[in-house]
């Protein structure tokens, strides 16, 4: 729940949608997000992999890691900090919080 404290507040998806242990995408004004549930917890990041065309919300979520699907370059996505290669640059997160029954991701 980390990147810009400034933006604004969008709907991603439904609580209900998005099981522990899954992620999903979503696209908002030309931008790919991946959000993710880790344990009940809500996270969002850069919906891309930073290493090659590749949607993060395809890719295993173990805990707070993220598998990318294509290269299987690791991610944390409480941070977006890159874990392993082949990637070499982190992920952008977005802060997030739980309204209504919906996850909001704040974008800047």
């Amino acid at each position: 729940m980390t990147g810009t404290t400034t933006g604004t507040w969008v709907t991603a998806v439904s609580v209900a949608e998005l099981d522990d242990g899954d992620a999903m995408r979503f696209d908002h004004e030309g931008r790919c997000v991946a959000v993710y549930n880790a344990g009940g917890t809500f996270y969002a990041s850069a919906g891309i992999c930073s290493h090659e065309h590749a949607f993060m919300s395809e890719g295993y979520l173990d805990g707070h890691i993220i598998e990318c699907p294509l290269h299987q370059a690791l991610f944390d996505i409480r941070t977006g900090a890159n874990l392993s290669p082949p990637a070499t640059k982190s992920l952008q997160t977005y802060p997030t919080r739980v309204e209504n029954g919906k996850v909001m991701v704040l974008l800047g």
